[in-house]
């Protein structure tokens, strides 16, 4: 799998960012300058998030789906990378990319970047398997807290009141999730949804510094996914869990195993490779505003979805704080807007932050941090 982009197989929206307000010197009626694009239609904007709200949908779901019936997690996360370097390598083949070489050098550079992709990834996938679909919101609803906590203590990056308000509205929500549970949902499920929350706060710094080391953002995806794959293969054979494929493979498991796991990794392979390119698309054509609206609906949607599909029961406190997190994320990125379009001391050119057109959103996100200079960063997500 997406924030994840997002090329996480597990979706992250929260860490999205402000894009370039270059785009509304365009919209308040100047002329535009010579070369530059024309902003996209609405029904543009609206087939892109409705692309990623079905794909981040998916995901999770089919996620879901395969977990309750397959404890294979490591092996399910490895066959989705695997597919997503395989579309990709097809892509390039047919001349909609391309792809670079693997260069030692550069994957020693990224290092710190696969090593938090993989954690994240990991954490993301049992926390999954662990606790209901429709509490997968709340489990990993820190998030956006420990994103504002790692900016301000890695970074040094102060925040503003209405920032600190959207945050407290965050952990309100989590809180009366989690308390509301009265621990019928595993421990080790919000344990896990909390260390995946960090692992997806700490990705958006360690990325700046590792799209130092490739050349974009196609790239570092090309990276992390190859790589990621890599690095887990060894945990899946240490795990045993290639003992349990096996098995699955020779018929000797519950009848259908087998079947479920080839559906659910060949379906969330394509949608974790199609969310890779709609973070681009969502960067690149949509508002913030408008993408966390669109998580937003996701949240409810996934909540009703995990009710039909898994019969999940969900209580007052768990509808109380999944409308907390997702009020609070969606206030933040408001909050962000208003303060990113307000009047700034002009940058110098050295200083001038500039964002590719198919910048990824937690590439994008890392964008509005200090310079490398002034970082003491490490890590990285998802998802």
């Amino acid at each position: 799998m997406s924030r994840q982009p997002d090329y996480q197989r597990v979706p992250n929206e929260e860490t999205i960012e402000m894009k370039d307000s270059s785009r509304s010197s365009v919209s308040n009626g100047s002329p535009r300058p010579q070369g530059e694009e024309a902003p996209p239609s609405q029904l543009k904007v609206t087939g892109v998030v409705v692309f990623y709200l079905v794909a981040a949908i998916v995901m999770v779901m089919v996620n879901k789906w395969v977990l309750n019936a397959v404890k294979v997690p490591l092996f399910f996360l490895f066959c989705q990378l695997g597919i997503a370097v395989i579309l990709l390598h097809l892509c390039a083949l047919f001349g909609y990319m391309k792809l670079p070489h693997v260069n030692m050098t550069v994957s020693r550079g990224l290092a710190p970047l696969i090593s938090c992709n993989v954690l994240g990834l990991a954490f993301n996938t049992y926390c999954l398997q662990y606790v209901d679909a429709s509490f997968y919101q709340i489990a990993r609803g820190l998030v956006l807290p420990f994103t504002v906590f790692f900016s301000w203590w890695l970074l040094r990056t102060k925040s503003s009141v209405p920032t600190l308000a959207a945050v407290a509205v965050v952990c309100v929500g989590f809180m009366a999730g989690v308390s509301a549970e009265n621990m019928s949902t595993s421990f080790i499920g919000v344990a896990l949804g909390v260390a995946s929350s960090v692992t997806t706060a700490v990705h958006a710094i360690v990325v700046k510094r590792s799209l130092a080391v490739v050349s974009g953002t196609l790239d570092l995806a090309y990276y992390s996914n190859l790589l990621s794959a890599l690095v887990i293969l060894p945990f899946v054979l240490v795990s045993g869990e290639v003992f349990t494929v096996l098995e699955m493979v020779a018929g000797e498991g519950e009848e259908g195993q087998f079947g479920t796991f080839l559906i659910g990794a060949s379906v969330t392979g394509v949608f974790g490779f199609l969310i890779c390119i709609a973070g681009f698309l969502s960067i690149k054509v949509t508002s913030p505003i408008s993408h966390m609206v669109s998580a937003a609906v996701r949240g409810v949607l996934q909540t009703f979805l995990g009710i039909w599909c898994f019969g999940d029961v969900v209580g007052s406190g768990r509808a109380i704080g999944i409308v907390f997190i997702l009020s609070g994320s969606v206030y933040y990125v408001y909050t962000k807007s208003v303060e990113q379009n307000q009047p700034r001391p002009e940058q110098s050119p050295s200083r001038a932050a500039s964002v590719s057109a198919g910048a990824t959103p937690g590439a994008h996100y890392a964008q509005t941090f200090p310079p490398a200079e002034s970082q003491q960063e490490e890590k990285e997500r998802r998802f």
